[in-house]
């Protein structure tokens, strides 16, 4: 669809704020890195959300920053400088990505995700992808954005160097706390990793919210384990696949989930994102939006007027 009548449904929906690609794994359909230069085509995105009442809480360039092709990594580092540059000039406080995972070498061809802390030879390689090349490129990029006023949000995915809560914070402490983490909890359910307890973990990192729920399926997980390598849509052999909001798990679990996000200090969006491979995209948003509205605390909570005394 086109961007204003993405905003008309949207806004049939009762959502009033959205998260925009602008190149590599989301490409760009709504929003373009052109507008860096382009102050005509600018004002006028900008109008078009204003006039819509529109806000955005995120630009989203997920891609592979590290990757240890050349072409790729430049083209990935360049969607992602100019989109903190983007979201500089619209005012947007976030943009997200992922980690990126670098090769065996310099001269390797595909990204190297390291699962096993044996063979000795492994933690030798996660030593020199995390001190030579991710640190390194993050270190700078995350001073980059912090001079821009954006904070980097990196979505936790396994084929990362970042994946988990821990190598979040350990980015996180050898960068520093103007970039933090995508908050999506159902690459926490499919490692095994319980999301509202990761909360805990993750604390103030948290700059950004992904909605989406995954379903185990104890029937084949014994035999797949939770780096089953099938596609998305052999779902019935598979040990889980993502599903749309409450089709994971119900309410009771949500609003665990989103009272803890706040109990934390994150009072921000929760982005609806739409991975369910049983429903369509039109029918998992517009499920996914009216779970989610019964779910949110939206209002301030104000003081707690009942451990006040009272006198006559």
């Amino acid at each position: 669809m086109p961007l204003e009548q993405v905003l008309q449904k949207l806004k049939s929906l009762n959502i009033d704020t959205v998260e925009l690609g602008t190149g590599n794994y989301p490409t760009d359909p709504h929003c373009k890195l052109s507008m860096l230069e382009n102050e005509s085509e600018l004002a006028g995105f900008k109008k078009l959300l204003a006039d819509n009442g529109f806000t955005i809480s995120a630009l989203s360039c997920h891609g592979e920053p590290l990757h240890p092709d050349k072409e790729i990594r430049e083209k990935n580092q360049e969607v992602n400088r100019k989109t903190i540059l983007l979201a500089e000039k619209l005012g947007i406080p976030v943009v997200i990505d992922f980690s990126g995972c670098p090769g065996d070498s310099e001269n390797a061809r595909y990204p190297n995700w390291v699962t096993s802390p044996w063979p000795p030879h492994y933690q030798e390689l996660l030593k020199w992808q995390w001190e030579s090349v991710a640190i390194p490129f993050w270190k700078e990029r995350t001073k980059f954005a912090a001079d821009h006023g954006v904070k980097i949000a990196l979505e936790m995915h396994p084929g990362f160097l970042v994946y988990s809560p821990e190598t979040m914070l350990r980015l996180r402490e050898a960068c520093g706390a103007n970039i933090g983490c995508n908050y999506d909890p159902s690459h926490m359910f499919w490692q095994g990793i319980d999301p509202i307890k990761a909360i805990r973990v993750l604390g103030d990192s948290i700059f950004h919210v992904h909605a989406k729920d995954t379903q185990i399926y104890d029937v084949n997980l014994p035999k797949s384990g939770v780096l089953d390598m099938k596609l998305y849509t052999d779902e019935k052999n598979r040990g889980w696949i993502f599903r749309t909001c409450g089709y994971g798990h119900g309410a009771e679990w949500w609003k665990e989930f989103v009272s803890t996000l706040r109990m934390y200090g994150y009072d921000y969006v929760l982005s609806i994102e739409h991975e369910d491979s049983l429903m369509s995209p039109n029918e998992g948003l517009t499920k996914a939006a009216a779970f989610l509205h019964e779910v949110v605390i939206r209002e301030e909570t104000g003081a707690p007027w009942w451990i006040d005394n009272v006198s006559a």
